[in-house]
């Protein structure tokens, strides 16, 4: 006998939606949302669309109705809770408009729990569109599964950040004068964690010498080439999901 397909199958378009879900509950959706799922996806009655919250975990629906533009779902089932994402932050310096926005993408679909933008000597960038950034996340969790998104904070100033330091939370910073390896150090360690990568051009000395003065502070290496500030942090988050974070348990 053939096997039962998958349902719903691997291709149902998935959207994330600010209201709280429960089963039975009909949504009316509009603007782009609504434009991708009739237009691009040419959606019709009765197929299944997957949603989620950031609260209550993923959900089934089905498209009740369809307008010109706009149409209503309608909850059907819950598929699956909200996920724990592993307790890691990025901060990052800002750095280009297309940059940033891979930064902010690539963070969320890795796993990270919140997102910091902090404001050094050498950042150019130093008004950021914070609206933008949660945009490319949220499509980023649509895309990849994610049913808990990175918390996205107000950019804060390097001094700020480090005066106010939780104790318990260990702060891994790449520095390129050189640090331990963060593939080594990163298997080995548990417990609350953030990694700081800096502008374009790194960081000037007296703000290395801030960082390391923290006692929670401890300086890590990327290996022997200097990366761009997005590549940096990809490659850091990359390394900490597969020593220390989720990867190791979906492998």
């Amino acid at each position: 006998m053939p096997a039962t397909p998958a349902w719903p199958p691997q291709s149902t378009p998935r959207l994330f939606v600010e209201t709280a879900l429960t089963d039975g509950i009909e949504l009316p959706v509009a603007g782009g949302q609504a434009h991708y799922l009739i237009s691009v996806m040419r959606t019709k009655v009765g197929a299944p669309i997957k949603l989620f919250d950031n609260a209550t975990g993923e959900w089934l629906a089905e498209v009740a109705m369809i307008g010109k533009r706009d149409l209503i779902l309608r909850v059907t089932g819950h598929l699956r809770p909200r996920e724990e994402a592993p307790d890691i932050w990025l901060l990052a310096a800002p750095i280009k408009k297309a940059r940033i926005d891979l930064v902010a993408e690539k963070a969320c679909e890795l796993g990270v729990a919140r997102y910091q933008p902090v404001i050094t000597r050498r950042t150019v960038i130093e008004r950021l569109n914070l609206e933008r950034l949660r945009s490319h996340m949220v499509e980023a969790a649509e895309q990849c599964g994610r049913t808990a998104l990175p918390e996205l904070a107000e950019a804060v100033k390097l001094p700020a950040l480090l005066n106010s330091w939780p104790s318990d939370r260990t702060l891994f910073f790449a520095d390129e004068s050189g640090g331990v390896p963060f593939a080594g150090i990163a298997a080995s360690y548990k417990g609350p964690a953030a990694i700081l990568i800096g502008p374009e051009g790194g960081f000037v000395d007296e703000e290395r010498a801030m960082i390391r003065a923290l006692p929670q502070a401890v300086p890590i290496s990327l290996g022997p080439r200097i990366l761009r500030a997005e590549t940096a942090a990809i490659a850091a988050l990359s390394i900490w999901m597969g020593s220390a974070g989720d990867w190791r348990s979906n492998q």
